[in-house]
């Protein structure tokens, strides 16, 4: 198996996860997501304190590229200081648009790197990005 499929593999294995699909009881932030090119819709919620995000979750439908990317989002913010949660959020979209292609500087991701290649895919990269888009406001206005 080579490493496309693995990714491919975790894509689908992740989109099914149901783990951060819930709504989150005291969130301090909610930001709604859409891409009307395919219908993805997300509701992103967030828990912050003292510049922290402590937890997040999320509800909504989509494909399982949009859905999986979300899930993976959400695990690796939380826990994590706003401004590194902005800065990830850069990184992917930057990893996306192939303005970043430092393998070093992307490890940041962990497991979202398995959208590296998605660019290819020029119909699905909109799906990938959405709940970074969508992060990337729930924290301007937070």
């Amino acid at each position: 198996m080579d490493i496309k499929e693995i990714y491919t593999q975790m894509i689908l294995e992740e989109s099914r996860n149901k783990a951060n699909k819930h709504v989150l009881e005291g969130a301090t932030a909610v930001e709604k997501g859409h891409n009307p090119s395919c219908g993805d819709e997300i509701t992103l919620q967030i828990k912050v304190a003292n510049g922290i995000i402590e937890d997040a979750a999320f509800v909504g439908v989509g494909c399982a590229i949009s859905q999986a990317s979300t899930s993976m989002m959400i695990d690796l913010i939380r826990g994590k200081r706003v401004e590194e949660a902005k800065a990830l959020a850069e990184t992917f979209i930057g990893m996306i648009k192939k303005d970043i292609t430092d393998e070093e500087e992307l490890e940041v991701l962990e497991d979202a790197i398995a959208f590296q290649n998605i660019s290819n895919l020029p119909a699905r990269v909109k799906c990938a990005v959405l709940a970074w888009h969508t992060l990337s406001g729930i924290l301007e206005s937070d």
